[in-house]
């Protein structure tokens, strides 16, 4: 039986996140995740890629206030402001999200911290910040200030996979999920469209390509690279997508969810018609698997592939992780 394992919200972007056992799925994400962010006093948002020690943030929220420490370094506590005279900020290519500043006193608190002059702002209350209506399921899924959904969800089996190939493991920290579900054959949920899991409903919207933040040691802050990064573009690198590792999706039916709930993927791509963003994410998968696999070598573990279809040739060797399927007809 696949399970949640674990629950993380980020209050702020890019900033330390939270193990939690329960939480509440809305439209936007988990419930306070990824509602505030660094920006410029122009609005542009700051990330780990060019601020590591954002890491090191330790953002705390209660009953209306948020903490913010640091360490070696004083604390503050500030009342959270969602409404008010708004603020553009831009996030990727979201120009002019509504947003609302949070003050002098927590913008001067992270200015000292990163050496830069900075702001702290909150998403604004009714502002809607739509993903990219390639991907969406619905005209209205939206996000906070996450990259570009409401959800990543990565598997346990997933890590497991990849740390075998590397020297020195990584963590899940590096990748920031939302949600971590174990039960799972490694990357199984590449091929899922969809899935229930407490009282919520979401479904997949696209792999989520890896960046270099997945360098950085999220316990110091340090850059450590060129790993997990290094392994990832050379073994499941898309070139529509970049380094691929856990998916994205968004809320269809908003509802709380626990550690420990079951996690019921829907009937699946091959049973019930091909869902046009999960079977570009196979045909990536299948791709990246024959790169690897050219050399007549699978490094695939389990042996049963997601779907239930047949094996393919991979040189010299039978693989039956992926069904045999045209990559040019994927695509």
């Amino acid at each position: 039986m696949i399970t949640i394992s674990s629950l993380i919200y980020y209050p702020i972007k890019a900033c330390r996140g939270f193990e939690v056992e329960s939480a509440q799925v809305e439209r936007m994400g988990l419930q306070h995740d990824r509602r505030m962010m660094v920006v410029t006093p122009e609005g542009g948002f700051l990330t780990q890629r060019e601020f590591p020690r954002l890491a090191l943030v330790t953002p705390k929220l209660q009953a209306g206030t948020l903490e913010l420490g640091a360490p070696n370094y004083d604390s503050i506590q500030v009342g959270i402001q969602t409404t008010g005279v708004p603020v553009s900020v831009d996030v990727w290519k979201s120009k002019g999200v509504q947003a609302i500043d949070q003050g002098e006193e927590a913008a001067q608190w992270f200015s000292d911290w990163l050496g830069t002059a900075v702001r702290l702002v909150h998403i604004a209350d009714g502002y809607i910040r739509k993903v990219s209506s390639e991907y969406a399921i619905n005209n209205d899924d939206h996000t906070g200030f996450a990259d570009g959904y409401p959800i990543l969800l990565i598997s346990e089996e997933d890590l497991q996979d990849l740390n075998s190939r590397l020297e020195t493991p990584v963590p899940m920290n590096r990748f920031r999920p939302n949600i971590v579900v174990r039960g799972c054959d490694a990357f199984a949920e590449d091929a899922w469209t969809d899935f229930t899991v407490g009282a919520a409903a979401l479904r997949m919207a696209k792999p989520c390509g890896r960046c270099q933040v997945t360098t950085t040691d999220q316990s110091t802050g340090e850059v450590t690279g060129p790993e997990p990064l290094a392994t990832l573009s050379a073994w499941r690198m898309s070139p529509e997508f970049g380094a691929l590792f856990g998916m994205n999706a968004v809320t269809v039916r908003p509802g709380a969810i626990r550690v420990g709930d079951a996690v019921v993927p829907g009937a699946g791509m091959f049973q019930l018609g091909l869902h046009r963003h999960a079977l570009r994410a196979v045909g990536i998968q299948i791709q990246t698997h024959r790169v690897v696999t050219g050399r007549g070598q699978c490094h695939h573990r389990g042996g049963t592939n997601a779907t239930g279809g047949a094996g393919h040739d991979a040189g010299s060797v039978r693989c039956s992780h992926l069904p045999s399927v045209d990559k040019k007809k994927a695509a």
